[in-house]
């Protein structure tokens, strides 16, 4: 037990950031992490060894806030979603006016993965490039670039809304 409370201990912090950057929602965050590890504790024989378990944790991280986003959606729909509650990224000053956060976070809605993923881990749940590329089972460099074209993408998707 004392070797899955070092994990726990080590990889804990990651894991929340990496789901509050899914979700937006602190309360969510801690609990789909919670859940993450009583899973990742239930089935760590299971484990192989493939992966780093960071990157193992972040799987069933990502696969429990999926299942738990698709109970909440049937039960509300999007537009019950208060889009001023959640943390305005600071992707450039003028971006934390409200108006613009929220334009910002429906073009971000609308992007196609794995920009929009990349973009959320990086700007909401600041992992470096190096952790978002490992969770992708890609490369550093890998990851700076889609950040890029993400961003570039939202920049020019603002700039064009408000002509």
């Amino acid at each position: 037990m004392t070797d899955f409370e070092t994990i726990y201990n080590e990889n804990f912090h990651s894991v929340y950031k990496y789901i509050l950057s899914l979700c937006q929602n602190e309360v969510m965050a801690e609990e789909v992490t919670q859940e993450t590890f009583y899973k990742a504790m239930e089935s760590f024989d299971k484990f192989n060894g493939d992966c780093r378990i960071f990157v193992w944790l972040c799987q069933i991280a990502k696969n429990t806030y999926f299942t738990l986003y698709k109970k909440q959606k049937r039960l509300r729909s999007e537009s019950d979603f208060d889009f001023s509650t959640q943390i305005a990224p600071d992707f450039e000053n003028k971006y934390f006016d409200n108006e613009i956060s929220k334009k910002l976070h429906l073009l971000l809605h609308q992007m196609d993965n794995p920009h929009k993923e990349v973009f959320t881990l990086r700007v909401f749940g600041e992992l470096p490039f190096s952790q978002i590329g490992e969770i992708f089972g890609k490369t550093d460099s890998w990851a700076r670039l889609v950040f890029y074209r993400a961003k570039n993408e939202l920049r020019r998707k603002l700039h064009e809304s408000e002509m």
